[in-house]
């Protein structure tokens, strides 16, 4: 999977002995670029941008969020519980299976519950009337799977053959949006405009009788908005004119967006040696620490790597040998103890890191490039790791 992220910005100046190793470093001033970047759209346009907590849920952040966006995206009840708790506005919520149990408390802390298919709409449909009956305030919402794909890696695409996410749009019947205040749709990751213009253009005719019935339709994530290269105009008029034929308020849900390139991961080179090439092995984990460079995979980028220069092949200290980052021509050579930073590890690696083989978690450091104050706002320790465990 190619990234066309990795812009080092005013991480070029950050000197990375100024924190431990590991350790992710956010910039609240890229942040709040990033966030400009959205509301613009928002205001421009009309619709709602909520934040995906799933991609960035840097809580200590949340304020700053809440004073540009009109809140958060839920996965379930603890990103929803986190998204009231420390985010303002909305939180609207999709799980692709909800526990019977875990609905009251999402209900009560969800604008919108979206559900993944109609038969569990109508399996929790006397659940649902009761809490409303009990005052809970909630629309109700179907994620339909548009049946379109756009996505380069099959494992990222929610609309590739036999996806689990979401209703199949070409199944779709006017019995399965009896009650059903919106629709959801996700189908991009990174990527830019013209995939949702497709996207739609193959929707549309098939929910167009049902505009006079839906309040909003929701186009979830995978908007790349903040990348220098987006079409913002195209979309800011997109978004505008589905409101006009439809009738329906629009939302979006930008999540990578949100900390695009705004993050670093600084670690350490730990030890050197040969063996059919250099191999260093360093104190950040491909499997630990940023799981989608096994995952998709992806290479990414390496704060001031030297073209041309001999490389070295990292790997993390974990006993898995596929934990492997890549081939990298460190800045001034590797050597033992010297530090590197990876570029835009903001977005997901911070939020799916783990503590396989009992590796350390990355410290948390929030810097401000534009006051250059620098502080802890997370440390992790052993203590962390054995509560995982039993």
């Amino acid at each position: 999977m190619e990234t066309r992220a990795g812009d080092p910005g005013a991480f070029a100046n950050f000197d990375l002995h100024r924190v431990p190793s590991p350790a992710f470093v956010v910039d609240a001033a890229k942040v709040r670029a990033n966030l400009a970047v959205l509301r613009h759209i928002g205001d421009a346009s009309g619709a709602k941008v909520l934040a995906a907590l799933k991609a960035f849920s840097m809580w200590s952040l949340g304020s700053t969020v809440a004073e540009y966006l009109d809140g958060v995206c839920a996965s379930g009840l603890y990103e929803a519980r986190l998204g009231r708790e420390e985010y303002g506005g909305e939180v609207a919520t999709y799980c692709a299976g909800y526990k019977e149990s875990d609905l009251p408390e999402i209900a009560a802390l969800s604008d919108h519950l979206i559900f993944n298919s109609p038969g569990q709409i109508a399996r929790f449909r006397p659940l649902l009337d009761q809490l409303r009956a009990n005052s809970a305030t909630f629309d109700i919402g179907l994620r339909l799977n548009p049946m379109h794909s756009e996505g380069e890696v099959p494992k990222y695409d929610p609309a590739a053959p036999c996806s689990r996410l979401g209703h199949p749009i070409s199944q779709l019947r006017p019995e399965h949006l009896d009650g059903v205040d919106g629709v959801h749709m996700h189908s991009l990751c990174e990527q830019d405009f013209p995939p949702l213009l497709r996207t739609w253009a193959s929707v549309k005719p098939q929910l167009a009788p049902y505009f006079g019935q839906l309040k909003w339709i929701n186009f979830g994530g995978g908007h790349h908005v903040t990348r220098s290269d987006y079409q913002i105009d195209e979309l800011i008029t997109f978004l505008k004119q589905v409101q006009a034929d439809t009738g329906c308020e629009v939302m979006i849900e930008p999540g990578e967006a949100v900390a695009l390139d705004a993050g670093i991961l600084v670690g350490e080179i730990l030890d050197l040696f040969e063996n059919g090439m250099p191999i260093g092995i360093t104190d950040i984990s491909a499997t630990c620490h940023m799981p989608d460079v096994i995952e998709a995979p992806y290479r990414p980028a390496m704060l001031g790597e030297e073209d041309g220069a001999p490389v070295t092949r990292l790997g993390g200290p974990s006993c898995l040998a596929g934990d492997v980052i890549g081939d990298y021509a460190l800045p001034g050579g590797a050597q033992i103890g010297g530090r590197f930073a990876f570029l835009d590890q903001g977005h997901y690696s911070m939020v799916k890191t783990n503590t396989f083989n009992g590796v350390p978690l990355p410290a948390i450091w929030l810097w401000d490039s534009e006051t250059d104050e620098l502080r802890e706002v997370a440390s992790f320790d052993y203590a962390d790791f054995k509560s995982r465990l039993s």
